[in-house]
């Protein structure tokens, strides 16, 4: 085995071209690249029907699990416009990010312990499970207290549902 195929992978995101997620999706499955492009149910309302239909929880993105050797190949791609970048460099996406997303989209919202009083707006750190060292700002929604993730390389924050058994105040 050669140092290449021993290449760590590393999550990137990607900008596509408007309302291209999916159609940029299978081009990338064609080509064998490391994909994840986080889909969301919503219900779509008509004049005359309603639908259940998957749309992407980040319009215009796409994250990439790739090694260095595939970095252009990506680009390459039908509707990938370019990596999302700081001072010209592709910024990797923590892998924690990336689990935080899958989490926010299969959970449904568990049973919180009343046991404590939480302060809003504290920084919290997730203690064990998949998130461990994932930080976050506790807010209360709908009386539970919930971690407000934000995923820094989009631009965009999601709100995820973590019981506090696995959670520590920070600071």
């Amino acid at each position: 085995m050669n140092k290449e195929n021993k290449a760590e992978k590393i999550w990137y995101a990607l900008y596509v071209k408007s309302r291209t997620e999916k159609k940029v999706a299978v081009e990338l499955e064609g080509t064998g690249i490391d994909f994840y492009l986080p889909l969301e149910k919503r219900l779509k309302k008509w004049s005359d029907r309603k639908k259940w239909v998957e749309e992407p929880l980040f319009r215009s993105y796409i994250f990439v699990h790739i090694t260095p050797k595939e970095y252009y190949k990506v680009l390459q791609t039908r509707g990938v416009v370019k990596y999302i970048s700081f001072e010209g460099k592709a910024v990797p996406v923590p892998p924690q990010q990336i689990d935080a997303i899958k989490i926010y989209l299969s959970e449904m919202d568990p049973i919180l312990n009343e046991d404590q009083d939480w302060e809003e707006g504290k920084e919290v750190e997730v203690m064990s499970g998949k998130l461990t060292g994932l930080r976050g700002v506790l807010i209360k929604a709908k009386g539970k207290n919930r971690v407000k993730v934000e995923i820094e390389v989009v631009g965009s924050a999601i709100i995820l549902n973590i019981p506090r058994k696995q959670l520590r105040i920070v600071g």
